[in-house]
């Protein structure tokens, strides 16, 4: 039968033996864009949901970046053993145990907030990062209680982990389903500019201390003020989270409207927080989400978390010399980020991904032995090389990664996705590179790891699809105004062959 193909102009005669048929491959080949099914975004509730999202963002970076910064002082508050090695190594495994739960975390919080939404999950999840952090900067230490001392840090921090398992995937998705397509990117970058001013904080603030105080002073208690901290910065994320309306994505689905796109096909007859079907039907997705977090990750972990102690503890140089390059690196950051979000709805996300990718599997070597030259415009030029080629990822990821997966199964898909990586390759970076050094005897094994990352992420660029300027899979196109609302529908009206 020649109409059979939906490429081809139906025949009459076809039409009338096989209706059913036809109403099918017609809708399937022009599906019935109505008005009220295109979400027209408030621009107001858009930057009031960017800035919730990327403040809890923030403070998650904020806490895992003072105990990488106070790395080596935590490890001689907890880990009194007289080898510096050893302490530091031990500080670093306890870096990372949190990671060893982000995948539970991301699992149980994942299908939660496809089931019951996003905005109380992420509520969730801001109380205990929050109670986690403070709680952390309360505990004895070692020469108080003894082994309790480490033992407590280290069940705080796995709350810590399993609350991040739900924050990256929620805060992302968050903001993609609150954004209009066509600005995605811009609005996504924020959530990442989120990431530097946590890190930009906790370096701050650890720069500062360390100025201010010896290192007896820091042993004793400087080290606890920036955990402390964390206590009112949790307070006010949490009021800012629970002030939001849930997604409009979320709420057409929730309400069953979200069916008029073939990008929403199939959405009405699936069940949402299913975490068995995650794995089942999103298999190829999950492995591409995994290797392009794992990628982003080692880079993002390496440059943002291990770099002061890599200088400090590697080469010798001041932990106050190494943290305040990288702050004033990580704030040039924050000021281009937004423009490489723009950047990425107008090019598209694969030419910015590649070009960071690229840009680590290039000048990572050169890089290092820059940095290991010891002067200051060395070790600047070689951290602004890095730098440059993180921020092509940062300021597009978080626009990136929601878009791989539908609507119903968004939140849950992400968080796992997102965080067995993070804890696979992200939370080991500085284990794995303290490690490496041990056992090489060369301290450009960070470059190396780096480039090996990278070379994965370009495979994993290569492999996924164009989403900029494109609705969500699973929801109905988003616009800014009316006007473009009217004249999306009106540009998709169904082939009058049919």
């Amino acid at each position: 039968m020649a109409a059979s193909d939906p490429h081809q102009a139906a025949d009459p005669e076809a039409v009338k033996r096989h209706p059913t048929l036809f109403r099918a491959i017609r809708q399937r080949r022009n599906p019935k864009l109505r008005r009220t099914d295109i979400t027209v975004t408030d621009d107001r509730a858009v930057k009031r949901a960017v800035k919730a999202a990327s403040l809890g963002n923030a403070m998650e970076w904020f806490d895992f970046g003072i105990y990488s910064y106070l790395a080596v002082t935590l490890g001689h508050v907890f880990f009194p053993s007289g080898n510096d090695t050893t302490q530091l190594l031990s500080s670093f495994a306890t870096f990372a145990v949190a990671f060893l739960v982000r995948p539970l975390g991301g699992m149980f919080f994942g299908p939660m907030g496809d089931k019951i939404g996003r905005k109380k999950v992420l509520a969730l999840t801001m109380i205990m990062m929050a109670v986690g952090t403070f709680a952390i900067g309360v505990i004895p230490s070692h020469d108080s209680i003894g082994l309790w001392a480490p033992a407590l840090l280290i069940f705080f921090r796995l709350v810590q982990g399993f609350s991040t398992g739900g924050e990256y995937g929620g805060a992302s998705t968050f903001i993609a389903e609150y954004a209009p397509d066509k600005r995605r990117g811009y609005f996504g970058s924020f959530l990442e500019f989120g990431t530097l001013a946590g890190y930009v904080g906790a370096a701050g603030l650890v720069t500062a201390l360390t100025a201010i105080l010896d290192s007896g002073q820091m042993e004793a208690w400087g080290w606890r003020v920036p955990f402390l901290v964390a206590g009112p910065l949790g307070l006010v994320g949490l009021y800012l989270r629970l002030r939001l309306d849930e997604t409009p994505a979320f709420q057409k689905l929730e309400g069953g409207t979200a069916h008029a796109t073939e990008a929403a096909d199939g959405v009405e007859t699936t069940a949402k927080g299913d975490l068995a079907k995650i794995f089942r039907q999103y298999w190829p997705t999950l492995i591409l989400c995994i290797c392009l977090v794992g990628a982003y990750n080692i880079t993002d972990y390496m440059l943002l978390s291990y770099m002061p102690t890599y200088l400090s503890d590697e080469l010798g140089y001041s932990e106050t010399h190494g943290l305040l390059i990288l702050l004033a690196v990580m704030v040039f950051l924050m000021l281009i980020i937004s423009q490489v979000g723009k950047l990425s709805d107008r090019f598209g996300r694969k030419p910015l991904l590649m070009t960071g990718m690229l840009g680590f599997f290039f000048l990572s070597l050169p890089a290092f032995l820059l940095i290991r030259q010891g002067s200051i415009p060395a070790i600047t030029t070689g951290m602004l090389m890095l730098g440059l080629s993180l921020v092509c990822m940062l300021g597009t990821m978080s626009a990136a990664l929601p878009a791989l997966f539908p609507t119903h199964v968004r939140y849950g898909s992400l968080s796992v996705g997102y965080n067995l990586s993070a804890s696979l390759f992200g939370g080991t970076t500085p284990l794995v590179i303290t490690a490496l050094i041990s056992w090489s005897g060369t301290n450009l094994m960070p470059a190396y790891y780096a480039m090996a990352a990278a070379l994965v992420g370009v495979i994993a660029v290569a492999c996924m699809k164009e989403t900029a300027q494109k609705p969500l899979a699973g929801s109905p196109p988003s616009v800014e105004t009316e006007e473009e609302a009217a004249e999306l529908a009106a540009s998709q009206t169904p082939d009058p062959k049919f």
